[in-house]
């Protein structure tokens, strides 16, 4: 299954007309050294605890954006990343192309997904990230009916990891042109991961040398909103 993303549809109305709707995010500019890392695809049994342990190393919190069918195979990771104080999210349940679905199949990959993830650590996720990067009108407003927020990523944070660029280059995109509230997009799962691990161990220290923190995409809503979280 493929793991790239594809360009994004914006024919129908562009990314700040959503982000005025409050129905999508590509990030969440805000006053406090605070960006939010992202994980799409997993759960792997392989890679995802080799980033869970390098999280808990920077005591950095991160959102994963789970494949449902990967969520019922690999359960005990989930667990993992709620009892490590992450983030678990919707990305449909078997990386399905939304622009080949109708409504009705749209809701039913999401659907899944959610009671997926709710039987495996009974939470109630909040947040989808659509497969490939697309989105549209119609998606993010069927997504948005069933209660959920569309979230993107940062255009400049998208570090390609998934094409096995080199470790030097994931690092390289990241650290050139990080900004407080960024949302950078990085895989757990899709083939050999090692250069995301091993970018990881550079991206992380040298972060939280120059003082970010790190946090969930609800946190850096929080954040954004005003609310007080732990250790702000």
């Amino acid at each position: 299954m493929p793991i790239s993303t594809e360009k994004v549809n914006a024919s129908e109305k562009n990314r700040y007309y959503f982000e005025k709707k409050g129905t999508a995010i590509w990030e969440v500019p805000v006053k406090e050294k605070v960006i939010a890392i992202t994980f799409d695809d997993g759960p792997n049994v392989e890679y995802t605890p080799q980033v869970l342990d390098l999280l808990k190393q920077y005591n950095a919190k991160a959102t994963f954006f789970l494949i449902g069918e990967h969520v019922q195979l690999h359960p005990e990771l989930v667990q993992r990343e709620i009892d490590e104080g992450h983030e678990v999210a919707n990305h449909t349940y078997n990386h399905a192309r939304l622009k080949n679905l109708n409504e009705k199949e749209i809701k039913e990959q999401i659907k899944k997904t959610h009671d997926a993830i709710v039987e495996a650590v009974n939470v109630e996720p909040t947040l989808f990230r659509p497969p490939y990067g697309y989105y549209s009108e119609r998606s993010i407003n069927v997504v948005h009916e069933l209660g959920y927020l569309t979230v993107m990523w940062s255009w400049h944070q998208d570090t390609f990891d998934w094409k096995n660029p080199g470790v030097q280059k994931i690092v390289s995109k990241v650290l050139s042109a990080t900004r407080k509230g960024d949302i950078v997009l990085f895989h757990d799962h899709g083939g050999n991961r090692r250069q995301t691990i091993e970018a990881l161990k550079k991206i992380l220290p040298a972060l939280t040398n120059k003082g970010y923190e790190f946090v969930t995409v609800s946190q850096l809503l929080q954040i954004k909103a005003g609310v007080k979280i732990p250790s702000f």
